[in-house]
């Protein structure tokens, strides 16, 4: 990975301190658009990572508790 600029680590430290509950609502209800889902930035990779390899993705529980 390239060298982060000091904005992009905020950033990427924001995702890391975000809930389970937080981060797959926002992975439902994002706008298009999104930075955290933007491929050509670092945050789409670390966003994701860290809700499907640390957290394990949805559960039936979150998944409920945010619906429509």
């Amino acid at each position: 990975m390239t060298k982060l600029t000091k904005e992009q680590q905020e950033t990427i430290d924001k995702i890391n301190s975000m809930s389970h509950a937080n981060m797959c609502a926002l992975w439902r209800f994002a706008t298009p658009g999104h930075p955290y889902f933007d491929t050509t930035l670092p945050y789409a990779e670390v966003f994701e990572k860290r809700l499907f390899e640390h957290f394990g993705g949805f559960t039936p529980e979150i998944s409920k508790s945010i619906g429509w």
